[in-house]
């Protein structure tokens, strides 16, 4: 069996160990699905769960599936059944099909007691068209008849694992708990510095998750002892940098043979939010469903984001909506690392690009990122949120368009206007006049209380705190503090 690992510190997910550990109150056996973007934690998860377990008598069995590549069916029959022969310490099982190791498997937990994960599900059985089908059957026949037991399946194709298991007839009713994991609120993310935490600043922080975001793996990389310019080139522009093959890596495993045409889509909302109808145009395209299921694939495993606009007198969300890319090393990456790779393939860069231009693109999807961290600041609660997003108004014959970075409608007729605002030094009062033009081009019901925001990292001038504009000033630093 897996036993327990010494590894990096675990930061956050508390929530989600929550709802595992109810699992382990229960006598009968669940059936549990954790998906996610590559390097969120998945599997860090699951077996940080199985560790907590161990301590109540659990004992865990990790068995994943082959990258994709040029194996064939017989290749991962033989994986699996060494894989399980080394996990439970027995002679490898026959390796002729999957209802054969599966049952062997089942035969190992049957006295209960067992965390089991099956560890990147999307590619275990990939070249098998039945292994589905047969994992249920055994589902229903051996595992859900074992007492105390815990069947994990991990991947990181949501989309994938939302058609042929959260929506397949097959295993509808069975499904214990689904859990999508997101990037690391900031409080988590901050807590990577360890004991520097408190004397690293706001902004040095920032440099580093503008490229990170909240993927646990890339906090990992962090050398807090660096600063965040050394960690940048040692993970992003040097030919061993676990940042610097990693675009590649993304969609060669995730999407196979069609990660060209998603890469595509990446590349072109990099810049800025895109209509899909604009999507079309820049990739010259014809309308079709296809490009509509590719966006929704990114968008289940986390890459982008449909902002959907909405009406300020009912509520309702419209019809309309932009696409922004939320992956913040992907922009950096298609910036900043992709146009010099083969220099940096060639040796080491003596000056690295200046990557000011893009913060405040990256400072804005860090915060929309932690939203529920801002409702607290602004004491507000869930129940009180009719909608909340980046707001965006088309013009009309009427009235001017315009964009809000990102808007609170609450249930007190109140509108929260949130700027979000990234400079190297502090903000000064011209923005007051650029928040006030906003506001007056918004189409608004006449009883709306209109309350400004202004989120930074970098300080502001006195003359904004004096004007007594906004109703809340949040610097970044609270964001991290949680």
């Amino acid at each position: 069996m897996t036993e327990s690992i010494s590894q990096k510190p675990f930061y956050g997910r508390e929530p989600e160990l929550t709802k595992l550990g109810e699992c382990l109150r229960r006598k009968k056996a669940d059936l549990i699905v954790i998906k996610g973007r590559r390097r969120i934690g998945k599997s860090r998860l699951a077996k940080e769960f199985a560790n907590r377990a161990e301590k109540t008598g659990y004992q865990t069995i990790v068995l994943s599936g082959m990258a994709p590549g040029p194996h064939s069916k017989q290749d991962e029959y033989e994986d699996f059944a060494q894989q399980l022969a080394q996990e439970c310490d027995i002679p490898p099982p026959r390796a002729d099909n999957w209802n054969q190791l599966l049952w062997a498997l089942a035969d190992r937990v049957k006295a209960g007691n067992f965390i089991v994960i099956l560890d990147e599900i999307n590619w275990m059985g990939s070249k098998d068209p039945t292994f589905l089908a047969k994992l249920k059957n055994a589902w229903d026949r051996y595992f859900s008849e074992t007492p105390h037991l815990i069947l994990i399946l991990s991947g990181s194709l949501a989309g994938w694992i939302e058609l042929n298991i959260l929506k397949s007839t097959g295993f509808l009713g069975r499904i214990t708990l689904d859990i999508s994991l997101q990037e690391l609120p900031l409080a988590d993310c901050n807590k990577f510095w360890g004991q520097r935490e408190s004397r690293i600043s706001a902004y040095e922080k920032l440099q580093l998750l503008s490229v990170t975001g909240g993927i646990p793996r890339y906090l990992e990389e962090i050398d807090t002892s660096q600063t965040a310019s050394d960690n940048l080139r040692r993970m992003c522009f040097e030919p061993e940098g676990i940042l610097f093959r990693e675009f590649d890596n993304l969609f060669a495993d995730l999407f196979s043979r069609r990660q060209s045409i998603y890469k595509e889509i990446i590349t072109a909302i990099a810049v800025e939010p895109t209509e899909l109808s604009t999507l079309y145009e820049k990739l010259e395209r014809p309308k079709s469903g296809y490009l509509s299921e590719y966006v929704d694939d990114l968008e289940k495993n986390g890459f982008i984001s449909r902002d959907f606009t909405w009406s300020l007198k009912t509520g309702k969300q419209s019809k309309y909506s932009h696409l922004r890319l939320t992956d913040n090393y992907l922009r950096f990456y298609l910036r900043y690392v992709q146009p010099i790779k083969n220099k940096i393939e060639r040796g080491s860069l003596k000056n690295l690009p200046n990557v000011a231009g893009i913060l405040g693109l990256q400072f804005e999807n860090i915060v929309l990122k932690n939203r529920a961290t801002i409702w607290e600041l602004l004491n507000l609660s869930v129940d009180q949120i009719v909608y909340d997003n980046p707001y965006f108004q088309r013009p009309t014959k009427r009235r001017r368009g315009c964009q809000i970075d990102y808007a609170i409608q609450s249930s007190s007729n109140t509108l929260y206007i949130c700027e979000l605002k990234f400079k190297k030094t502090a903000i000064q009062s011209s923005i007051i006049d650029e928040m006030q033009d906003k506001i007056n081009a918004i189409d608004k019901p006449e009883n709306t209380n209109i309350r400004p925001v202004l989120i930074h990292v970098n300080g502001v001038s006195q003359s904004i705190i004096d004007s007594d504009y906004f109703d809340e000033i949040i610097d970044f630093g609270q964001l991290l503090q949680g």
